[in-house]
């Protein structure tokens, strides 16, 4: 049923009150109606929260991860183990057992970034649990892993229009997070493996439990430097000094072993100066193209993508952020099919 309404001010009621097959109410009326037509919007705001991030008991948890009585785990990292896990609907999904030894906060961090922020490519938080001293996230199923098992596997390649594909999704997603409304989000880790695909092979940035938000412009200074050895910011590394430029690096990094399909594993310190110092090799030409690029890609790739690519991954990777630009820090956009630098 829809109600229109018409505000008459301190027109007194008369005959004349339905005059045209609308209701004619006063001020105050009008006020009253109001108030509670936005309070039933902030219920139902509340209730889609809700139905997209539920809290689940321990023993739901249990259950969904011991399906068919074994677990099935997905993998796992500093701050917890992920398995594979079936909901009563059927649904599956990802459930990440964060380790007691966690680092502090990271759990809520997690539970409240994801709950507030949404983008394609952003991997969806459905539900936590925190219960008995266990804590629990429970995540959408992205069934073709993570970047760095389909970078590396040994029975396919992904095509050049796959790689160009997740890394322009990753520019448009980390533009989203760096600005946000309420904030400039820094994720702190943009790795390989915390890059997920979807069936379809759409990447989805995961894992927020380092991430800091604060004003673009702004830099925090953190008493523990964190995030992953050979992805990490060379500059943050050295003074702590966190921005949204440290993510631009990370990306870069991903970027360089996508063109050069160089195992994560590999990418120690040492390891990671040495990619960097050969990409900027080829970039002024010092060395041939063919010296960094995929060699199970055979060629079949588009030269110029190729080379404005690897131009902007160098630029992501400079010693320094400070590069003559209106913003702090360099920032990704899309043009065409490739990437640029805003």
């Amino acid at each position: 049923m829809i109600l229109s309404l018409t505000i008459v001010g301190s027109e007194t009621a008369s005959d004349n009150d339905t005059d045209n097959g609308y209701v004619k109410i006063k001020d105050g009326d009008a006020e009253s109606i109001l108030a509670w037509f936005l309070g039933l919007i902030g219920i139902i705001v509340l209730v889609v929260l809700i139905k997209f991030v539920r809290r689940f008991s321990k023993e739901e948890i249990e259950k969904a991860i011991n399906y068919g009585h074994t677990k099935v785990r997905l993998g796992s990292g500093s701050a917890g183990q992920v398995y594979q896990g079936i909901l009563p609907s059927r649904q599956l999904v990802a459930v990440k057992h964060v380790y007691k030894t966690a680092m502090s906060g990271s759990f809520l961090r997690e539970v409240e970034g994801l709950s507030k922020i949404r983008h394609s490519n952003l991997v969806s938080l459905l539900g936590f649990c925190d219960e008995g001293g266990e804590q629990y996230l429970v995540y959408e199923y992205c069934s073709n892993g993570n970047l760095a098992q389909n970078l590396l596997r040994s029975d396919s390649v992904l095509s050049w229009d796959q790689r160009v594909k997740i890394l322009r999704d990753c520019a448009l997603v980390l533009r989203f997070l760096h600005f946000h409304p309420d904030g400039c989000i820094v994720h702190r880790d943009i790795k390989l493996t915390n890059i997920l695909l979807t069936e379809n092979m759409e990447p989805k940035l995961s894992d927020f439990g380092l991430a800091r938000v604060f004003n673009m412009e702004e830099s925090k200074v953190f008493t523990d430097v964190r995030g992953t050895i050979g992805y990490m910011d060379p500059e943050y590394m050295t003074n702590a000094r966190l921005t949204s430029a440290s993510d631009i690096y990370s990306f870069g990094i991903v970027a360089l072993q996508i063109l050069s399909g160089r195992k994560v594993i590999e990418l120690n310190i040492a390891a990671r100066d040495t990619l960097t110092r050969k990409a900027k090799d080829v970039q002024i030409k010092k060395r041939p193209l063919d010296d960094f690029m995929d060699p199970r890609l055979k060629g079949e790739v588009n030269l110029r993508d190729f080379v404005s690519i690897l131009d902007i991954a160098v630029l992501c990777v400079a010693s320094s952020s400070r590069v003559p630009q209106t913003d702090s820090s360099p920032h990704l956009i899309v043009i065409g099919d490739g990437l640029a630098n805003e």
